[in-house]
């Protein structure tokens, strides 16, 4: 099997385009029972297929930074660009989850500033 995609000098490893398979096996365990057990093949099968999917969806995000002259992908593009695929579900359970990682970042924050103050 070819280590590169495409042939150019500045192509991409396969295993940099692809997450990380003991990643992947650690979630797919999550919600299988615990004697469960998944092979090396379903493993590598389903990197790629979410390998694919967060492409897709990072590239229809980043088009949207393009148009509006912005270089920076952030979480409500990717929501966006789930929504503009069709993901709508889980778009709106991303933005619930976006929300709630920004009010405990904001949180900590606000606690390290409040220490710092403290300490002067």
């Amino acid at each position: 099997m070819e280590d590169n995609i495409g042939s150019d000098e500045g192509s991409i490893k396969e295993q940099d385009r692809l997450l990380p398979i003991a990643n992947v096996g650690r979630i797919m365990k999550q919600v299988l029972p615990p004697n469960a057990k998944i092979s090396k093949q379903t493993k590598e099968t389903m990197q790629e297929c979410v390998s694919e999917f967060i492409g897709f969806v990072t590239s229809e995000a980043s088009e949207k930074c393009r148009k509006e002259r912005r270089k920076t992908v952030n979480g409500d593009d990717i929501c966006c660009a789930m929504e503009t695929m069709g993901f709508d579900d889980y778009a709106g359970l991303l933005r619930r989850y976006l929300h709630i990682y920004r009010g405990l970042e904001g949180a900590k924050a606000n606690q390290v500033k409040a220490m710092n103050n403290t300490q002067q």
